[in-house]
């Protein structure tokens, strides 16, 4: 049977990018295929790699588990657990950190990026590290499948590295993982500047957050930019008016082509109203349901308990499988 791994931060408040690139695809998934095992967790490990407030990391730790139920994520049919209380991953990540170099670690796209800003010597470990975790995430549960974002496929290819090191040097270990990408939403990019991901660090009127108010939505999506022309058209030319319509695709469920004929004597104007009132609309709903959803605290803690009592099993066996080869007691 397949196995499908995939983590989301807790970071800060969610945003379409995480609903349209991650979550809805993780609640399509486990009902379109039932020859897999999907184990979605709550990476609040990777959260502290950026100074968090205690009390919000816990509010929004169970946050993003009521969003995962509201979305349609099953418990019944997928494991949804916390990654801070499966002791496993750290333990792993140690360990990994001796099938890995410091150069390999320097060329991840993240760290370099946040480099360049803020200069290296002043980034924390963590941030320089945090691909080990991942890797350590994703081997645990001998994954076959990480369904990621673009800018993830990096970390997955170092993954395999990592395990397959390992391997050579002790032995046929972990299974080597291969990243997954939706052929529309693996990317949701920035309002504001399209050649960047859709992220809640950037500015307000970036990103649409899934609490944000039906008039916030609206507001955002009229501020949205657009590109030079004022044709409604799918391309790499076009890249602001691209983003829009694959958000406008997945809350229509329509295809691109078909909603390029559909706007095709409609101008920015009327096109971007269209998506604001749409998105609004689909997210006042969903927020109406996490409301209820998240309210019923009693009912998180036992689907995280029985996530967490899954996965710490099939973790647990695999890091006493390591420590065996390595011969550490």
């Amino acid at each position: 049977m397949k196995r499908v791994v995939s983590g989301i931060k807790p970071s800060g408040d969610l945003t379409l990018g995480n609903y349209l690139g991650a979550m809805k695809r993780w609640a399509e998934s486990q009902n379109k295929d039932k020859d897999s095992e999907n184990f979605f967790f709550i990476a609040n490990l990777h959260a502290i790699t950026v100074k968090q407030d205690p009390e919000q990391l816990k509010k929004r730790t169970l946050d993003v588990v009521a969003w995962l139920l509201t979305v349609g994520v099953d418990p019944n049919k997928s494991v949804i657990f916390i990654q801070s209380m499966i002791p496993a991953h750290s333990e792993i990540c140690w360990i990994l950190n001796n099938y890995v170099t410091m150069g390999e670690l320097g060329k991840m796209t993240q760290f370099k990026d946040k480099s360049l800003k803020s200069g290296k010597e002043g980034q924390f470990v963590g941030l320089y590290d945090y691909p080990v975790l991942m890797a350590g995430d994703v081997l645990l549960y001998d994954a076959d499948e990480i369904p990621v974002g673009v800018d993830q496929v990096q970390h997955v290819e170092l993954c395999r590295i990592i395990a397959q090191r390992f391997n050579n040097t002790h032995g046929e270990t972990f299974k080597l993982p291969k990243a997954t990408l939706s052929d529309k939403t693996a990317k949701i990019m920035s309002l504001n500047d399209p050649s960047k991901k859709m992220s809640k660090s950037d500015t307000e009127d970036s990103f649409i957050g899934l609490d944000d108010t039906p008039e916030k939505i609206i507001r955002k999506f009229k501020r949205a930019v657009t590109d030079s022309d004022n044709l409604i058209r799918y391309g790499k030319d076009k890249p602001a008016i691209s983003n829009l319509l694959v958000i406008l695709s997945e809350f229509k469920e329509k295809s691109i082509p078909e909603l390029e004929k559909e706007y095709e004597n409609a101008g920015y104007g009327q096109f971007k109203k269209d998506i604001g009132e749409i998105v609004a609309g689909n997210l006042d709903k969903l927020q109406k349901t996490f409301r209820e959803v998240r309210k019923d605290e009693e009912r998180l803690n036992n689907i995280i308990s029985e996530g967490n009592r899954k996965a710490g099993t099939l973790a647990d066996e695999k890091v006493s499988i390591v420590k065996n080869k390595l011969g550490l007691i």
